[in-house]
């Protein structure tokens, strides 16, 4: 396994880390499953454990939890907020008002005092950046977080907030987590030389483009990975942009083989290999996919590799734009970009 500092922190973390999206109720997983895979992925040398109060509703911060009794101090642990949590109007979003709330509830399922890093799951255009700053401030002055983050920011709005923080003297976020694929490229054209600027770290979700590139989905074959029951409609074989992705998974698959690899080797590889990430996040449900990524821990891809992928797919490209999260309301929403008379 690899470390690397975690933007400017000064905290080692490794470039693998361990993503609970899937304990819980989201991925069948029960508290034996989640204790053996996070055994399985300390004993591999991760060391940074995610997970979020919306993932199976609460339930992935209390497994998460009991696996880690009695070792907390071994590990870098973050959560986040933002997403809603029920049907209450304001159980959700990044105010004072909820992260506060959330946070307690959060420390209370994961069983801990603090966590090491606390990120605002989503933008929020309804909520003033120095709102939020201020209430993760005093949340951190208070010892229940260590450090600050942001996930899936777009550039514009990571820029503000560290402006919004030197203006008024606040704790600024140290850290962003985009989606980051081969397959999803797009914040290389924007995200990413923010960050750099900016020194943030960066941990990059769904590196394996949520099963597109974990071997699951090939030309003339089942679909196997659970998401395609989940999300059908990023799997339908019918849809151009899924059509374009399984072409080049299967372009990708011939240089994985040719450079000795497997295709999750390539993809981690390649998420890792930009100077920008600081590690990429797997959410395996099962030991057996917990140790298809460890695979990858030490993978390096040469620079032919590196160019043969960008020959797939270019630099800054998303291959499927429109299940992008980070895109600004006024481009989905006609009302909001039409002036009214």
């Amino acid at each position: 396994m690899q470390y690397r500092t975690l933007g400017r922190t000064g905290v080692q973390v490794s470039t693998l880390v361990l993503g609970a999206m899937n304990f819980g109720s989201i991925g069948h997983t029960t508290q034996d499953d989640a204790t053996a895979i996070v055994d399985a992925a300390l004993e591999g040398g991760i060391n940074l454990i995610d997970t979020a109060d919306a993932y199976s509703k609460g339930e992935s911060e209390q497994l998460v939890g009991k696996a880690i009794a009695g070792r907390r101090d071994d590990i870098v642990l973050a959560t986040k907020a933002f997403l809603p949590m029920d049907d209450e109007r304001n159980h959700q979003g990044s105010s004072r008002r909820w992260l506060t709330r959330e946070l307690d509830a959060s420390l209370r399922r994961l069983d801990v005092d603090h966590v090491d890093l606390y990120q605002v799951h989503r933008w929020d255009p309804t909520t003033d950046d120095d709102e939020t700053l201020a209430a993760l401030t005093d949340l951190q002055r208070a010892g229940k977080i260590r450090y600050l983050g942001t996930s899936t920011y777009p550039a514009y709005r990571i820029v503000e907030a560290q402006w919004a923080a030197r203006e008024h003297q606040l704790s600024r976020y140290v850290t962003e987590q985009p989606s980051y694929s081969i397959l999803q490229r797009g914040i290389e054209t924007h995200v990413l030389p923010v960050t750099e600027r900016y020194g943030m770290g960066v941990l990059a979700w769904s590196p394996l483009a949520s099963g597109w590139l974990s071997g699951a989905v090939r030309e003339g074959r089942e679909i196997t990975t659970n998401r395609a029951q989940m999300m059908p409609q990023r799997f339908d074989l019918s849809q151009p942009a899924n059509r374009a992705r399984l072409a080049a998974v299967e372009r990708l698959v011939h240089i994985a083989d040719d450079a000795g690899l497997t295709l999750i080797q390539l993809a981690l590889g390649f998420v890792t290999a930009h100077p920008a990430v600081t590690s990429a996040i797997i959410g395996p449900r099962t030991i057996e996919h917990l140790q298809s990524q460890l695979a990858a821990a030490d993978t390096l891809l040469d620079d032919d590799v590196l160019d043969a992928i960008d020959e797939v797919v270019a630099p800054g490209v998303d291959l499927a734009p429109e299940e992008k999260v980070d895109t600004p309301p006024s481009l989905l929403d006609p009302a909001l970009r039409r002036r009214r008379r």
